[in-house]
C-alpha cells in the first residue's frame, strides 16, 4: 500500500456517465487519532478539484515529525503568501496601475512571507509534536509548551534580547492554548 517513503503517484481512470477521464491522484492515509486523542499516521493529503478533475498532494518524508513540519510550513506559508498577494493586489486596485517591477516585487514579498510564516509554523507544529510524544499525552499542554517553546526560540533567531524573548515567549504559549482551546470547542 503506502508504506513507501516519498510521493506516492497513482493514477486511476474515473469519468462520469461513461465518459472515462484520466484522474492523477497522488495520497497518503489522512491522520488517524489513537483512543486516547493523540494523532498518528501520516500527513493529510491536500487537493484541487475542478469539475470532474480533481489532484490530490500529500508527502511523506517517513518521519511523523518531518510530515508535520513540512504540512504546517507549506500550510501556512501559503497563507503569508496569498496575504502579500491580496495586499500588493489591493494597492495595485488603489493606484490604478501595474508594472512589471510591481508585480516581481510583489513576487519576492510573497516568497520572503511565506518562508518566515512558514518556518514560524513549521517550528511551532513540530515543537508541539515533540512535546506530545515526551509527555505521552496529546492535551491543551502540549499546544502551551510547544507556543512558549516556539516563541522564545525564534524571537531569540530575530536577534531579540531578554524580556521581550519572553514576552514572545509568553504571547506563544497564549495563542497556541487559545487556538486549542477554540478548536476544542468546535
Amino acid at each position: 500500500e503506502a508504506s513507501r517513503q516519498g510521493i506516492l503517484h497513482r493514477a486511476s481512470m474515473a469519468g462520469s456517465h461513461g465518459d472515462q477521464r484520466p484522474e492523477r491522484r497522488f495520497c497518503f492515509c489522512p491522520w488517524t487519532r489513537t483512543p486516547n486523542g493523540s494523532r498518528e499516521g501520516k500527513m493529510p493529503s491536500a487537493g484541487l478539484e475542478a469539475g470532474s478533475n480533481k489532484v490530490d498532494v500529500a508527502i511523506d518524508l517517513g518521519n511523523p515529525l518531518l510530515n508535520r513540519t513540512v504540512d504546517g510550513f507549506l500550510k501556512i506559508g501559503a497563507v503569508g503568501a496569498c496575504r502579500v498577494a491580496a495586499e500588493d493586489a489591493f494597492d495595485c486596485l488603489q493606484s490604478g496601475s501595474v508594472s512589471k517591477h510591481k508585480l516581481e516585487k510583489t513576487l519576492e514579498k510573497m516568497c520572503k512571507e511565506g518562508a518566515y510564516w512558514g518556518a514560524v509554523a513549521g517550528v511551532y507544529v513540530g515543537m508541539e509534536y515533540g512535546v506530545e510524544r515526551v509527555r505521552g499525552e496529546y492535551d491543551w499542554k502540549n499546544a502551551l509548551i510547544g507556543g512558549i517553546a516556539s516563541g522564545a526560540l525564534i524571537s531569540a533567531a530575530s536577534n531579540n534580547k531578554g524580556n521581550k524573548i519572553a514576552k514572545d515567549a509568553i504571547t506563544g504559549g497564549a495563542i497556541a492554548t487559545a487556538i486549542e482551546f477554540i478548536n476544542y470547542l468546535t
